[in-house]
């Protein structure tokens, strides 16, 4: 190799340095800045060293010390996020500030502290939680909810499973948000938000987005065999107990309402990695190609059919999830 051919090399691999560094200097940065490290000096201490650190490394000029800087903080930065653990124990805010269990004996399940809020705005609203006994001979369907607060390519997902003597349990797979933290959808790509499974009914958990939030709200029922709607269900059991013993960290690409959705359906990684599940406005015609809703219709037509239409100035009573079904099109019966 001759002198100039060296020399563009290691030039090359310096901008190659620089480029990576300010890459890990970027991600590391706002990594802390959302992480829940304590007190707020502590955290934006952290940051302003990570930044600092960076920046040393750019002005080391052998190109292999450089290199080695660099995967040192990318080390140091690696062990602090594998030992910065979720928690159960912080200052919650109210929707979230009480966990569901769910515990199954037999084909009784036994689910507590479900979610039962009177709301009057979307932060004035009255807590309250009940318990209840499910028998899975009694599983009768599951509905799959889409609600936009925007435009059509964003929307949050989740599940409401029916039971034969009408009740059903809905479950929104959320961040579960500090007090002190206003929602940020940047942050949930970091350690900022625990995982919680929002268990709950549906007067509360649709009726918030239907008539106090007034998003776009879908209901689909998802043509399923009686096996699976019941593997869906004790998953999704499990989830929500392990939840109580073990905590998880909410993320926005990959752990998030609809890739938790598909995991508890153990669905194939090729569907997880489908582009509508991150594009979560979408996931609605991903089931529908997949043959999960009903083919009855075009998916346009089901999709403007299956939009629920609530009464002006209407609030969730007693009867609101019959209400909210009686001029949808729900699937086919189950098999």
């Amino acid at each position: 190799m001759t002198t100039s051919q060296h020399a563009r090399t290691q030039r090359r691999n310096k901008l190659l340095l620089c480029v990576v560094t300010c890459l890990f200097a970027f991600y590391a940065c706002a990594a802390l800045y959302y992480s829940t490290l304590e007190p707020d000096a502590l955290r934006l201490g952290a940051v302003g060293l990570c930044a600092l650190l960076c920046a040393a490394t750019l002005r080391i000029r052998h190109t292999l010390h450089r290199f080695g800087a660099l995967c040192g903080l990318c080390a140091c930065f690696a062990i602090w996020l594998y030992t910065d653990h979720p928690s159960n124990n912080r200052e919650w805010a109210g929707e979230y500030a009480i966990l569901a269990d769910a515990i199954q004996d037999g084909r009784m399940v036994h689910v507590r502290n479900i979610r039962d809020f009177t709301y009057r705005t979307e932060t004035d609203y009255t807590p309250h939680y009940y318990n209840a006994d499910f028998n899975l001979d009694h599983l009768a369907s599951i509905d799959l909810i889409t609600s936009y607060w925007g435009g059509d390519s964003i929307a949050h997902v989740f599940l409401s499973f029916g039971f034969d003597d009408g009740r059903h349990l809905a479950v929104s797979i959320e961040t579960r948000r500090q007090k002190k933290f206003s929602y940020s959808t940047i942050a949930g790509f970091f350690h900022h938000y625990e995982l919680t499974y929002v268990t709950a009914d549906e007067r509360d958990l649709i009726g918030v987005r239907t008539d106090i939030r007034k998003e776009r709200v879908y209901l689909y029922r998802l043509d399923l065999s009686a096996q699976t709607r019941e593997a869906v269900f004790k998953n999704y059991l499990a989830q929500i107990h392990q939840l109580t013993i073990q905590p998880r960290w909410y993320n926005t690409l990959m752990d998030n309402c609809t890739t938790e959705i598909l995991a508890r359906a153990n669905a194939r990684t090729r569907y997880r990695l489908d582009w509508r599940v991150l594009l979560s406005g979408y996931t609605a015609s991903l089931a529908y190609d997949l043959g999960l809703l009903n083919t009855e219709y075009d998916f346009a037509t089901l999709r403007r059919l299956s939009r629920i239409i609530r009464p002006e100035n209407a609030t969730p009573d007693a009867n609101y999830s019959n209400e909210i079904r009686e001029h949808l099109p729900l699937a086919l019966a189950n098999k």
